[in-house]
Parts: C-alpha cells; structure tokens; sequence
C-alpha cells in the first residue's frame, strides 16, 4: 500500500487514492461509472437500513418502478425537460430496431410515478399517498469522481400526494429533519440546512430545501435534497381527485433523496492522513481484533481466545471482525484497518490473555489503553458512542474556523475562490445579484430562514432579505 497524497495540500488525489486503496470502489469500463466494491457497499448497506427505517417509521411504503420512461413523459413538465437534457441517457434502439418513441433511462421519477399515480388518485380517500423507491439512476457527468459525481448512482426517491398545500409544505420539511438526523446523528457530519435559491431548485418545483455539508477542502457537497413540487406535475399529467366538498382537484406532490454521495461525505468529511475515519453508527466494521503470537502453541490459545471474544460481540449487537489471516504481520493489519477506518482495534496477545485484558486502540485520537476482556462488552458501546460525539466535535469546529460573516462580495469574492469555505452574506433575492458569484467559482448553497443578520446583499447596495451561504461545491 503507498502513502496516501497531503491531505491538507492535495486533496482531491487524496481522496482519489483512498477510495482505491481502502477498497471501496473501482472504476468502470463505461465512462463516468465506477463498480462499488463490498467494502464501500457495506457502508452504503448500513446508511441504507437507518434511511429505510426512516422512511417506512413515517408512513412511506416502498415499491419499484421502470428504469426506461418514455421521452414523452418528461416533455409534459417543459422546466423539468429543460432542466435535466444536458444529462439525459437515452435509448433510441431496442431488439434491433429503432424505437416508435425514444425511452431515457431514469434521471429521476417524478414524471414515471405521476403518471402511476394519476390512476391511483380518484378520491381525498386515497390521500395521502407516500411511496419510495430505491434505485440507480443515470444522469451522463462531465466530471465524474467516485461517490461525488457519477454518471449512474444509486439513491432511494420519495414521492408523495397530498389533498393541501400545507400537507405537502410539512412533508417536505418531515423529510429535510429527517435527512439532518441521518447526517448528524449517524454520519457524525454537521450540516446547514435552508430553502435553494430559484436558480439551484429542482427543476419543476416550487420549493427545494437542502442540506449542506462542508468538506475538509471547504467545498460544499450538497447532501440531498427535499422538494415542494406542488401541483405542476399533477396539472401535467392530469392527476385529478374528487375532494371532501365534492369538487374535483389536483393533489399537492413533493419529492425528496438521498443517494451514495453519503458515502463520499463520509470519505471527505472525516478522514485524515492514516486513511478514512468511519462514524460507528454506520460502521460496517465498529471493532477488528488483532491476534498477535510468535509460536504455534501461542497461536492457537490466542486464535481461540479472540473468537470466543468475536462471538460474544456478536451476540451483543457490535459489528466485529476478527482478522486471523496468517499472510499479514499485525503491523501491516494495523496499517490496513487503520487505512478503512475501523473505529476501534483491539490487540490480543499471550501476555493480555495471561492478565484477562486486552489493549484497545481509537482510530480517531490513536490512544491506547487495557482494557479488561470481561468488561470489554459492557463498556464498548459507550466508547463507540463516544467516538461519535467527538467525531461530530471535531467536524464542528472545522466548520466554525471556515465560516465567515462578509457582508460585501469584493470583499470576500477572491477568498471564496482561493480558500473555499463558508461565506454567509446578505442576499436582496435578485438573480442578477446571485450571478456575481459565478466569475469566482462559487453558488449560493442555501438561504437561512433562521437568522439574519446582514444589513446589505453582497452584491448591491439594496437591503438584504435574507441571508445566504455562499460557497464553492462539487
């Protein structure tokens, strides 16, 4: 295994280099595609199960959908069209013919599931409706990186109907809160959440609201999103019910994802010159066992030992991996597991066994300490949830060192573009305003619906209307 580039000098070959060498994913033979190898799909298995729990706790029934929608169908919603072309896969042959009607291989499914929902969606009785989905999806990348930009990348998709306007509003900020515990709670990442601008929101909606995480780099990686859509797409595909007066009307619809850039947020948010840093409510791993031994006799009372302490793990609920293999030295374990950022290693030789401890190291301070093997289950889930609380903290300060208060862009425009970081500013709501950012790299990543405090946009002299994080992103 080679050195991992200067994480705090070249980043991006940093976490280039870490995805390969820690085993979470390849690049594929199709452009823009990578192959999620076991190891990165664990992780991408344990976010799933907490999201899916979310999902169905708050009512939503999953279901599957075609990956081929016909071209028609997003031709019905122009801004939705208008919005995804540029990225749009399509299939235009099929069994060796040419196709009547082109088909576009799912960037979304907004227009595929309203379609299924106007013949679901007869009466108030059959509202709310709340389906998700867990899929791939493909939307052609220019500039693809692993995790962060694909061309095809997997995600769940809700999509919901409502009878009013305020259903549908709640819903949509249900899911936000929902995203925000996920990010917080379990991938130990702050974030800042808000409403997009007009000019970031999804294409078709009446309202995006998105949760933004900041990266080691000072980047913002824009980690799902929760959509107000309102009853655009209902009027385009005609999506009528009979309501409780009687009267014939459009459900209120939202939309909202999640997808394998999670992943990535972890890779970018946490990790440090050893490699990945795993938060270990997501761990696919929370805890490897070392055995170390210098003679076959040592081996085989040291082997025994650690699997009785594997298998009482186990039972116990934690996530453990004994690693016997004879082809390593433990030094070059240490580096491996180090390297894929398993929160805890515990190291069990002759003398531990002797003493009934073992030494039990932190991936995130690098601490060692004994610790007795009888106590070892009773006191790891409070290590663990230890080492998530300071994860978050350490995450946390990051941010507050990056977060600037700049009222002006001449004053702060260069410093976005060399330095990256978070830049909250005032915003008078004109696009053309918004626009002096792009010449320095950089986008309004939300607005703050919880705090103003500017006095003036960054980019006029009008009053501001609302402050704004402004910041560079992937």
């Amino acid at each position: 295994m080679s050195k991992l580039p200067d994480i705090t000098k070249k980043f991006p070959d940093w976490y280039q280099e870490v995805i390969y060498e820690a085993e979470l994913a390849e690049q594929a033979p199709v452009r823009g595609c990578v192959v999620i190898r076991p190891y990165g799909n664990a992780i991408w298995e344990e976010i799933k199960a907490v999201l899916d729990k979310k999902i169905k706790d708050t009512g939503h029934e999953n279901a599957i959908f075609p990956l081929l929608i016909p071209l028609s169908f997003l031709e019905k919603e122009a801004e939705h069209v208008a919005g995804f072309a540029p990225e749009l896969a399509i299939v235009t042959h099929a069994g060796g013919k040419k196709l009547e009607e082109p088909l576009v291989v799912r960037p979304t499914s907004e227009t595929m599931i309203h379609a299924m929902f106007a013949k679901w969606i007869k009466s108030y009785r059959d509202l709310p409706l709340k389906i998700n989905q867990w899929a791939n999806v493909m939307r052609w990348e220019k500039r693809p990186r692993a995790f962060l930009r694909t061309s095809e990348f997997f995600w769940q998709e809700g999509h919901t109907a409502h009878e009013t306007h305020e259903e549908a509003l709640q819903e949509t900020l249900l899911m936000l809160s929902e995203y925000v515990d996920l990010a917080q709670n379990y991938l130990a990442i702050p974030v800042i959440q808000g409403r997009k601008s007009p000019s970031e929101q999804f294409p078709g909606a009446e309202a995006t609201y998105t949760f933004e995480g900041f990266m080691i780099d000072g980047k913002a990686l824009q980690m799902g999103t929760s959509h107000l859509l309102s009853q655009n797409f209902a009027k385009s595909f005609d999506m009528k019910f009979q309501n409780k007066e009687g009267q014939i009307a459009y459900p209120y619809l939202t939309s909202w994802g999640a997808t394998t850039r999670l992943v990535g947020a972890i890779i970018a948010s946490h990790g440090d010159q050893k490699g990945l840093i795993i938060p270990p409510r997501i761990a696919p791993i929370q805890l490897v066992i070392i055995p170390i031994y210098r003679s076959d006799e040592e081996k085989l009372h040291v082997l025994a030992a650690a699997h009785e302490m594997t298998n009482i793990l186990k039972k116990a609920g934690i996530r453990v991996k004994c690693d016997d293999n004879d082809n390593m030295k433990p030094g070059a374990k240490f580096f491996k597991w180090e390297l894929r950022g398993i929160p805890f290693r515990l190291e069990i030789g002759p003398r531990d066994l002797a003493a009934g401890t073992a030494m039990i190291a932190s991936r995130l301070s690098g601490e060692k300490q004994s610790i007795a093997m009888n106590d070892l289950i009773t006191l790891l889930p409070g290590m663990l949830d230890q080492f998530h609380h300071e994860l978050f903290a350490t995450a946390q300060a990051r941010y507050e060192k990056m977060w600037h208060k700049i009222e002006k862009i001449e004053n702060f425009g260069k410093q976005l573009e060399e330095q990256a970081g978070i830049y909250q500013t005032g915003w008078c709501r004109d696009a053309a305003c918004e626009q002096l950012l792009k010449p320095f790299t950089g986008s309004i990543r939300c607005l703050l619906s919880d705090r103003q405090e500017m006095k003036e946009c960054f980019g006029c002299n009008k009053p501001s209307v609302v402050d704004v994080i402004a910041g560079k992103s992937y």
